[in-house]
């Protein structure tokens, strides 16, 4: 089987984006979708799950517009979330993908839940690692203001050097032995191989809120939907707190909370094995 990251590449061109994505693997259809930091792309959120994955699922790791090698995204007059989900939905239509299981990390588990909520029929499974939940004023941020990781992670927006791609990978996790120089150095490099990322990026900062988001309606579909979902977050994470998937289990009547303790914001590579197996069960039940 093709696991590499050269070999499952691929690209499809949308009516609005050409998107790029890894592919590999046969059966129920699983798109994975990432978070918002600098460099962040399909590939490097989640290459530590996609080959375990793929031997029971044809698994899709989506780059969202504006990130890794899909095409570049200025959000001037126009909400981000609501983009990353117009982008999810062009990209199965555009694939001939009816349904699928959604799995998304910080922002893709946004967009997971808002695909959820607004395009239900799309929707198998839907699983979080790390999400925010929509309903409410702060969205991604806290009552005091940004959080420890996103004042870092906007910060590496703005200056992209190597201290703060290392101050970002340490962030996101709570065992620092994860911060490794492989990850923070791919990180940079997907990072300055697309400035224009960066900058517009940066354009829509102010645009991540409740603003033209429809959150009301984010948040009746997701007190709906009796669609399968499972919500996974680290007790440690600095970058959006337990609390958004503690609030989002008590609004979804079909959903399963599992608290990682010695867990940050990215579950699925601190405790890859144990994700694996989790999301397997979970979709095979």
């Amino acid at each position: 089987m093709m696991s590499t990251e050269a070999q499952t590449s691929q690209y499809i061109d949308t009516p609005r984006w050409r998107l790029h994505y890894h592919v590999a693997g046969e059966g129920h259809p699983l798109i994975m979708l990432h978070g918002s930091g600098p460099g962040a792309s399909g590939w490097s959120n989640f290459n530590p799950n996609f080959a375990k994955l793929a031997q029971r699922y044809k698994v899709y790791l989506l780059d969202f517009p504006g990130w890794g090698k899909s095409s570049e995204y200025d959000p001037t007059g126009e909400n981000r979330f609501l983009a990353n989900v117009e982008a999810t939905r062009l990209f199965m239509d555009g694939l001939g993908i009816e349904k699928a299981a959604l799995v998304g990390n910080s922002m893709g588990g946004l967009a997971a839940l808002m695909m959820t909520a607004l395009h239900n029929d799309r929707v198998t499974h839907c699983i979080t690692m790390g999400a925010p939940a929509p309903g409410g004023p702060q969205l991604f941020f806290q009552p005091g203001g940004p959080t420890e990781g996103l004042k870092i992670l906007f910060a590496t927006y703005a200056d992209p050097s190597p201290e703060n791609f290392r101050r970002l990978v340490n962030v996101m996790v709570f065992d620092p032995a994860y911060a490794t120089d492989e990850l923070v150095n791919q990180r940079s490099a997907n990072a300055l191989a697309n400035p224009a990322h960066l900058s517009n990026f940066l354009k829509g900062a102010a645009a991540m809120n409740i603003d033209g988001l429809g959150q009301d309606e984010v948040f009746a579909g997701l007190a709906r939907t009796t669609t399968p979902s499972l919500l996974i977050h680290g007790r440690d994470d600095r970058t959006v707190g337990v609390e958004h998937s503690m609030r989002l289990a008590g609004v979804m009547p079909n959903s399963s909370l599992i608290v990682f303790n010695r867990c940050g914001h990215w579950a699925q590579l601190e405790h890859a094995d144990r994700f694996n197996a989790m999301l397997a069960a979970f979709i095979d039940a």
